[in-house]
């Protein structure tokens, strides 16, 4: 028995379910970034359900990630998977907006506090803790900056951790994120019911957080274990040795002076 087709719709039901005004859906025609699956007159035409998901994608990226409609409308005429990975980006963004609490710094407050502006132009150029438009800090920006701070009154000096290292920290997690959204994409998106993109995409979010998590945790000790052996393979020969040998004439110097 064949599934049954969701009617289309017309552009006033298709405002409703998006939330997105009329006037907004008719500049998205204009700009290629939606089109009717049918015309039956000269200003009646109908879409797709499916098209409410695009829509509510498209604005959400324009509106949180303040991405052009150009890039938009280019992303989804290049892939025909676009409308999942606009659908997912959406989602994530979403997910990430939960840890943007209501507290904000401008720059100059962060400096009054102790963030060296050294530090903060690094962050800013490494794409990890930048102004939005309105020139505060907010969200994980400051979260970021507050670990850093906890850092240095730690103890935990900028010459303990330079930037040279955070520099290798950055490549290494890219590296990592790079994977998980392949994986993502590739084996999740895929699979996932058009109705489900955005449910699965926020268990995915949240689970791929806490699994490196527990990830880190598990493998600390074992690396730290495998770099320690490295490094005694590595001593030159005769190394333990001498060192032997020192301990040994210490101990010898100090039995002599508990003699005299």
């Amino acid at each position: 028995m064949a599934a049954t087709r969701e009617p289309l719709l017309k552009i006033g039901e298709l405002a409703r379910s998006s939330g997105v005004p009329i006037a907004t859906l008719k500049h998205y025609i204009r700009e290629g970034l939606i089109k009717p699956a049918r015309r039956t007159g000269r200003t009646m035409s109908w879409y797709e359900p499916s098209a409410v998901a695009r829509v509510r994608a498209i604005k959400d990226l324009q509106q949180e990630q303040f991405l052009p409609l150009d890039v938009i409308r280019d992303s989804l005429a290049g892939d025909a998977a676009a409308t999942d990975d606009l659908t997912a980006a959406a989602t994530i963004a979403k997910v990430l907006e939960r840890h943007t609490g209501p507290k904000t710094r401008t720059r100059d407050e962060l400096i009054e506090r102790g963030v060296s502006p050294k530090e903060l132009d690094w962050l800013a150029a490494a794409g990890l803790a930048r102004p939005a438009a309105d020139g505060r800090y907010r969200g994980d920006d400051l979260v970021l900056l507050a670990t850093l701070g906890a850092a240095r009154k730690a103890g935990i000096t900028p010459e303990m951790l330079p930037f040279s290292i955070l520099g290798e920290y950055v490549v290494a997690l890219r590296a990592l994120i790079e994977i998980e959204l392949r994986l993502f994409r590739e084996g999740v998106l895929p699979r996932a019911k058009k109705e489900d993109v955005s449910r699965v995409t926020t268990a995915a979010t949240e689970l791929s957080e806490r699994l490196v998590i527990v990830m880190r945790r598990k493998l600390l000790l074992p690396v730290l274990e495998r770099q320690m052996e490295e490094d005694r393979h590595a001593q030159p020969r005769g190394h333990g040795r001498d060192r032997r040998v020192r301990r040994q004439q210490a101990a010898g110097r100090r039995t002599r002076r508990t003699a005299d």
